[in-house]
């Protein structure tokens, strides 16, 4: 099968198509067909060699893409499942070596696939495991109640937009960030308040919640910068494992999404609710596999909204 990986770590450039064999689904896994794989700063960092230290055992050519959609191809030995054969699938993909999204053909475990909305495109699909289980979990560890004020930093993004309607739909306040083109966007996605982003943000939302707000989801990477933003007592998710300063009894929750990546009712419930119109997938360009060294660089460049997907 051909494949898109990486033979050394470095500019979008080092992406290139490969030819790999074809995978088999060992004991418990779905093979899937994959038609659209999306683009993903966890991506970019895997071709620009932040994570090169966790690999260097690993051998390559590195194949990278968490999220993938297609069809089911076969299944594994020990697999109990509803699907069949044909099927139109979305999966998470925990990349590793030869192992990624970025395939004609990918081999996942059963609990990382479900069916994809039934009127959604491969490419839309392909946009919902991996920010969508981000999201989920995001919520399901501050365990906020209904009324609760939450803060959403880079609510525009695939991340922070899956965060501000889920949130949304579990009854809480949103308070979201934008700039100021992405007003309208964040405004459609359900934010019941937008203040400007940007690293004062904080100070932005304590103009209007003088207490501080229940908790913050910290999609922008904002880091420490949105402490001001929480409560005594309140709490603030983050993503590549930050975890900020003790004080004020502020609880830090650093989440990776590999924690979910086998909650396949999870994945599920995100098939209903993008069907069901409850979140928005969202797709910025589509491009063929073959162009990913400039998908890589268009997200680089920065200001995309939605997802960029490559297409096999």
């Amino acid at each position: 099968m051909q494949a898109v990986g990486i033979t050394e770590w470095g500019p979008p450039e080092v992406l290139h198509l490969v030819e790999l064999p074809d995978p088999v689904p060992g004991e418990g896994e779905i093979l899937i067909r994959v038609r659209a794989a999306t683009v993903n700063p966890t991506d970019t960092q895997l071709r620009s060699g932040e994570r090169a230290e966790r690999l260097k055992d690993v051998p390559g050519p590195h194949v990278p893409g968490m999220e993938a959609a297609g069809t089911v191809e076969a299944f594994g030995p020990g697999v109990t499942s509803d699907l069949r054969a044909g099927d139109r699938v979305f999966a998470i993909v925990l990349p590793l070596g030869t192992h990624g999204a970025y395939a004609e053909r990918t081999a996942v475990p059963a609990e990382s696939v479900a069916a994809a909305p039934p009127s959604a495109t491969f490419a839309e699909a392909a946009t919902l495991p991996m920010n969508g289980l981000t999201a989920r979990l995001a919520l399901d560890v501050l365990e906020l109640p209904r009324g609760a004020v939450l803060a959403v930093t880079g609510a525009a993004g695939g991340l922070g937009g899956y965060v501000v309607q889920l949130a949304k739909a579990a009854g809480l306040h949103v308070v979201a960030d934008a700039a100021p083109a992405d007003r309208s966007l964040v405004a459609a996605l359900g934010a019941d308040e937008i203040v400007d982003r940007g690293a004062d943000m904080a100070l932005r939302v304590r103009e209007r919640h003088p207490n501080g707000v229940d908790a913050v989801v910290d999609a922008a990477l904002l880091l420490d910068a949105v402490t001001p933003a929480v409560r005594d007592g309140g709490a603030v998710v983050t993503v590549r494992g930050y975890s900020g300063p003790d004080g004020r009894g502020v609880t830090w929750h650093p989440i990776f999404v590999r924690n979910y990546a086998r909650e396949q009712a999870k994945l599920r419930s995100l098939s209903r609710l993008a069907e069901e119109g409850v979140l928005t997938m969202r797709v910025a360009r589509t491009l063929p596999a073959v162009a990913a060294p400039e998908a890589h660089r268009l997200l680089d460049g920065g200001g995309i909204r939605g997802r960029i997907v490559l297409e096999f």
